[in-house]
């Protein structure tokens, strides 16, 4: 099978995702820019050829780079120049998009900063693909990224979301997702209900639904395995009483200053920063 011939892409940055578990999500699009790039680039050059080989495309005398977080600040400007000089790079992101944690998100800002042409196939998404097939609303929702692995920091992480009215997507480390789960009933609420989606597109694919009770017993006593992605349904926006708004200042005011502990629970509890600030003051005298 013929994937596409040679072509003179626009000079830029043309980012593609390799897919995040079956080799065959990758689109059309990114198959044809990967046969017509002029330089290839990618986090993982390995994943990239077996990607190429599996669907057909030669490197040719075409560079392959490897472009991580250990020599990003020295490839840069040799990405860079080579788009200078009228070329079309392409890089590839590791199992897909968009350059969560991903070093590519360097190499996109230093490519807009230098004014040059920067665009991306549609690529495969986890958190996206989890929440199609999580049973939990899809209508609107916050990507939550990694929580921190702290206890204290991530149920305050936890608490910065608890009231957001939208589906909520974590990612997070099979070894940490038991005490995550634990915290999130917690601080979310036993009852709320929540999917846990891992493996994605891989053999092994499986979606686990319960309450966040359910699902932290469950996590706790089974290790879970692979690449996991966890949803939690929408909150309820309540008002905060005073002696709410004082106990979460306390817990916040334990590690931070007051000016920081009294922003983050203006956010939380929708209580205007002024009021919050005075409270807290009060509190910390």
């Amino acid at each position: 099978m013929t994937i596409a011939q040679k072509s003179n892409l626009t000079s830029g940055l043309h980012l593609i995702a390799t897919p995040i578990g079956n080799a065959r999500d990758i689109s059309l699009r990114a198959l044809d820019l990967l046969a017509s790039a002029d330089v290839l680039a990618a986090e993982d050059t390995r994943s990239l050829r077996r990607l190429m080989d599996i669907h057909g495309i030669s490197l040719d005398d075409r560079p392959l780079l490897a472009y991580h977080e250990h020599n990003g600040a020295k490839m840069r400007p040799r990405l860079m120049q080579e788009i200078a000089g009228g070329k079309s790079v392409l890089y590839a992101s590791e199992a897909g998009t968009p350059l969560i944690s991903d070093p590519g998100f360097d190499l996109v800002r230093a490519a807009r900063e230098e004014g040059h042409y920067v665009t991306s196939a549609p690529g495969p998404t986890a958190a996206v693909t989890a929440l199609s097939i999580s049973g939990l609303p899809s209508d609107r929702f916050l990507f939550a990224g990694f929580l921190p692995n702290a206890k204290s920091a991530r149920k305050r992480a936890l608490d910065s979301v608890a009231a957001v009215e939208a589906t909520v997507v974590f990612y997070e480390s099979p070894k940490r997702l038991g005490a995550m789960l634990a915290d999130a009933a917690e601080v979310l609420g036993s009852t709320r209900q929540a999917a846990v989606c891992r493996e994605l597109t891989k053999r092994f694919e499986e979606v686990r639904r319960g309450t966040l009770t359910e699902l932290a017993e469950f996590y706790q006593e089974t290790q879970a395995k692979g690449e996991i992605v966890v949803l939690v349904e929408k909150g309820v926006a309540q008002e905060m009483t005073q002696e709410d708004v004082e106990t979460l200042l306390r817990d916040h005011l334990e590690t931070q200053s007051v000016r920081d502990a009294s922003e983050a629970v203006a956010k939380t509890s929708g209580w205007p920063k002024r009021k919050v600030y005075q409270l807290a003051l009060s509190l910390d005298a």
